[in-house]
């Protein structure tokens, strides 16, 4: 597989229909072992795909949808008609929670942040690893299908989960990152040990690139 530059997640809120699948920044393999090809592929390459097809679809029954940003059509989810409006939301979100999963992510096996998110973590939960046992236990406790996702209020960091495809967009507020509790993330390797999955992902999570979205977002 070639490496190709993905779209920024920024570049994702502010794109129209129709929504195009954005290419990985690594190769399928680049996340082993935390994260296996074969997960990578059927991932990106089929449910994210999905997503974005979907997405479309329904886009394409509303006109007055297709001069909107994807973050202006999932921010206003109550003006979408009831006929496409669960398509959208489902769709949508799984679109955009998907565009900066892939962008959060490189092998940094256990790197930890620093700077201005660094102490930020520190200053909201106590300290890094009182903050990534938060965030596993959020994660771990979510039922069924969902997210962890991590949001600002200036330097003020919160933890909050959302169940299916949610995003805390759908209230305004862009996540610094998330990471992906439904099954398809994890289970051809882990199969039904969620924690474990949890727990190995910080081996894979890219903090300059949380860095940077935490700046831009906190300076917006």
């Amino acid at each position: 597989m070639e490496t190709q530059t993905a779209k920024t997640t920024s570049d994702v809120n502010e794109a129209k229909y129709p929504f195009e699948l954005p290419k990985l920044e690594y190769d399928f393999d680049a996340l082993e072992p935390v994260i296996d090809a074969v997960t990578m592929k059927l991932h990106h390459g089929k449910h994210h795909q999905a997503y974005v097809d979907k997405l479309n679809e329904a886009v394409e029954k509303n006109s007055d949808l297709q001069d909107k940003t994807l973050a202006e059509i999932l921010s206003d989810l109550d003006s979408i008609p009831e006929d496409i409006r669960s398509a959208v939301r489902n769709n949508g979100g799984g679109h955009i929670n998907h565009s900066m999963f892939w962008k959060t992510m490189k092998l940094n096996e256990g790197g930890k942040p620093s700077g201005e998110l660094a102490a930020a973590i520190d200053s909201s939960f106590g300290s890094f690893e009182d903050f990534k046992t938060k965030f596993n236990d959020a994660g771990v406790k979510q039922f069924g299908s969902g997210w962890v996702f991590v949001v600002a209020d200036g330097n003020s960091l919160k933890i909050q989960p959302l169940p299916n495809q949610d995003t805390p967009l759908q209230k305004g507020v862009e996540p610094i990152f998330g990471n992906d509790v439904w099954e398809h993330a994890y289970y051809l390797k882990y199969n039904n040990r969620r924690p474990e999955y949890l727990k190995a992902w910080w081996d894979v999570v890219d903090w300059d690139a949380v860095a940077q979205r935490f700046e831009r977002i906190r300076t917006a």
